[in-house]
């Protein structure tokens, strides 16, 4: 098959397009022909190497762990999907080295879900990583409820746009805070726009006095050592960007593949609670400038997608 792969750690140019072999197909996995992948910040971060402490690296490298397609085989104790399903998934491995920026790709069912009928490939793809993200922290792990109010840092972005619409969805009054550019869009999502620029912490405390039962953050540093004294006498704290968080008596949250969660996201996609904006998409032989624009480009500006050729 063609697909993309890196032979050491570094930047976009590592990316090498040509030919590699043919995924083996576990058991309890299906092979996907691959229709589209979406690049993340993970994936600029396993390329460079700053996940090597945390995953075991097999060379070559295929990148990407987002992936929309078609199941066109499956193993012997699969009965799940059927041939010609069409599939997203969170294909996320225990190692880095078989990813989904390639024609085909072996997904073993706990990664998968079925695509949202109303989504086509591309903007379907972008949604298991991002979504799942959000969906696991303010559930799982904030356990955020109805008639609370959730405040979202990085509103606007891949995962904060999710965690804004989820939240709305789990009944919940968001506080957004964004860019002072991005705040109209944090307003069309539903949320109440908040401004970096303008001292954000004064601005929520106005917006909710008695602080909030619960903060999620995706941008880190001093935004999130800014965020426990918003935080009501009981409220929870969450980071998926930084893992100083803990020592602020937070949560660390790193999304793992869950296919009850991905069939939950399926649903609210369905239900048009959430959605995905694509912004740039590139074929499989140009994953390098894929990745050059996904590092340069915002995450409120939609997603990056790498396209693959099918009939």
């Amino acid at each position: 098959m063609q697909g993309i792969s890196y032979r050491t750690f570094g930047g976009p140019e590592v990316l090498e397009y040509g030919d590699l072999p043919d995924p083996k197909l576990a058991p309890d996995a299906v092979l996907v022909k691959v229709v589209a992948t979406a690049v993340n910040p993970v994936d600029l971060a396993c390329r460079s190497g700053l996940l090597a402490p945390l995953l075991d690296t097999a060379f070559p490298v295929i990148p990407g762990w987002d992936v929309s397609g078609v199941v066109v085989q499956r193993g012997w104790s699969v009965d799940e999907y059927a041939v010609g399903d069409e599939v997203i998934g969170y294909v996320r491995k225990d190692w880095l080295s078989q990813g989904t920026c390639a024609e085909y790709v072996a997904c073993p069912v706990r990664t998968l879900a079925h695509k949202p009928r109303n989504l086509g490939f591309l903007a379907a793809c972008g949604l298991p990583l991002a979504g799942l993200t959000a969906l696991q922290a303010l559930r799982r792990w904030l356990e955020v409820r109805r008639g609370e109010t959730l405040l979202v840092h990085g509103a606007a972005g891949a995962v904060g746009s999710m965690a804004v619409r989820i939240g709305l969805d789990l009944g919940a009054r968001v506080i957004g805070v964004s860019r002072a550019e991005a705040a109209e869009r944090v307003r069309e999502l539903g949320a109440e726009p908040v401004a970096y620029e303008d001292g954000f912490g004064a601005a929520v405390r106005e917006l909710a006095p008695g602080g909030v039962d619960a903060a999620l953050d995706t941008v880190g540093g001093p935004v999130l050592a800014e965020t426990p004294p918003l935080l009501a006498e009981d409220g929870r704290l969450a980071s998926v960007a930084d893992g100083e968080v803990l020592s602020l008596g937070g949560v660390y949250v790193f999304v793992r593949p869950d296919p009850h969660d991905l069939a939950d996201l399926t649903g609210l996609a369905e239900a048009g609670a959430v959605d995905v904006t694509v912004a740039r998409s590139f074929p499989l032989d140009r994953a390098d400038d894929a990745h050059r624009a996904a590092a340069q480009y915002p995450g409120s500006q939609g997603k990056t997608v790498i396209t693959v050729d099918w009939e």
